[in-house]
């Protein structure tokens, strides 16, 4: 992973396809769970499945081929990104404060009615929270559109000390299918910027 500058914009973003960090990237979860602790991993558990040419062509992001499922009871996975280690120093983060984007990218399969969730904190060095973001569970009805929904926030002005981000989602199907019928998740994101004016 590398820090770099992109397009002029004074942006630092970190891009790595091995799981979360910087972009967050579940986007390339081929290699598994291999980067994410499997915090609930109920039903018949967490399974990468590839997308499908038809759900291709509907997904915004032609670089993502597959993407995580969850099943029949709740599945929940995360990351911890260290981000002295991924090359943001505490005076960068404390001073400038960089605004922190998280992206996460969810469906439902047409058949199955399902719910997502996510949590997203800001994180101490002795792990207290600084900020969250927790949406609302999003339920999704069975005989949805079965359409990718984005989800994000950005975390501004936030409290001097953040050192770890803690990134979590995943979900249940809501009629308890055995099989893999829950939310599918993929093309998760954390970009890290200078404060917007």
């Amino acid at each position: 992973m590398r820090a770099e500058e992109l397009g002029g914009r004074g942006t630092w973003e970190k891009v790595a396809t091995e799981g979360l960090p910087f972009s967050v990237n579940s986007a390339f979860p081929s290699e598994g769970f291999e980067f994410w602790s499997l915090d609930v991993n109920g039903g018949d558990e967490w399974k990468v499945e590839d997308l499908s040419r038809d759900q291709r062509k509907e997904f915004p992001n032609d670089q993502v081929k597959k993407y995580f499922v969850t099943s029949y009871y709740t599945c929940l996975k995360s990351q911890v990104v260290d981000l002295k280690a991924e090359g943001y120093w505490e005076e960068l983060m404390d001073t400038t404060r960089p605004d922190i984007e998280v992206k996460d990218w969810f469906a439902a399969r047409p058949d199955c009615g399902s719910k997502y969730q996510l949590c997203v904190q800001l994180l101490s060095s002795a792990h207290a929270p600084l900020g969250t973001f927790q949406p609302d569970p999003a339920t999704i009805q069975q005989k949805s559109d079965a359409k990718w929904r984005e989800v994000s926030h950005t975390f501004s002005n936030y409290p001097p000390g953040v050192r770890y981000i803690w990134f979590q989602h995943g979900g249940v199907d809501t009629h308890y299918w055995a099989g893999w019928y829950g939310p599918r998740v993929t093309n998760s994101s954390i970009t890290i910027g200078p404060p917007l004016p």
